[in-house]
């Protein structure tokens, strides 16, 4: 792999990690709105179950993970997106967190996620992407 190769890779997972964690958090903010209907839907189904309150408080925190989830995996896509950008010290290493917390959504977080592991994860990659740093720090002088 060479560094202009890498470098185009780069760009592109900076688009892509920017474009899924606004979209991560505007399935998040899309939870909090149904929030109602889903306990309200949930609710309709408890009708015959022996203890429907512990079910309904056990749905609420159920909920709350996964709308914290997706939170943070749109929070961690948008920094790693910027950092790629800007070519940061850490953006590799974030970028390569972001993969692994969005592997579990189907099936943009497995695309994604599986695209970002191939290109950065490989020991070449840390070396090269040492270079383009240094490439782009070079650029802006």
């Amino acid at each position: 792999m060479v560094a202009a190769h890498l470098s185009y890779h780069v760009r592109i997972l900076g688009v892509l990690w920017l474009i899924y964690g606004v979209l991560r958090i505007v399935g998040a903010l899309w939870l909090i709105a149904f929030n109602p209907k889903a306990t309200l839907m949930f609710g309709a189904l408890l009708s015959r179950v022996p203890d429907p309150f512990t079910m309904m408080s056990e749905f609420h925190l159920l909920y709350l993970v996964i709308v914290a989830w997706c939170f943070v995996c749109g929070v961690v896509g948008i920094i790693a997106g910027l950092a790629l950008f800007a070519r940061a010290r850490a953006a590799r290493w974030l970028a390569i967190l972001a993969a692994f917390l969005s592997i579990p959504e189907i099936p943009f977080g497995i695309a994604l996620g599986s695209y970002t592991l191939v290109i950065l994860l490989p020991y070449s990659a840390s070396q090269l992407y040492r270079g383009l740093r240094g490439e782009s720090r070079a650029a802006r002088a």
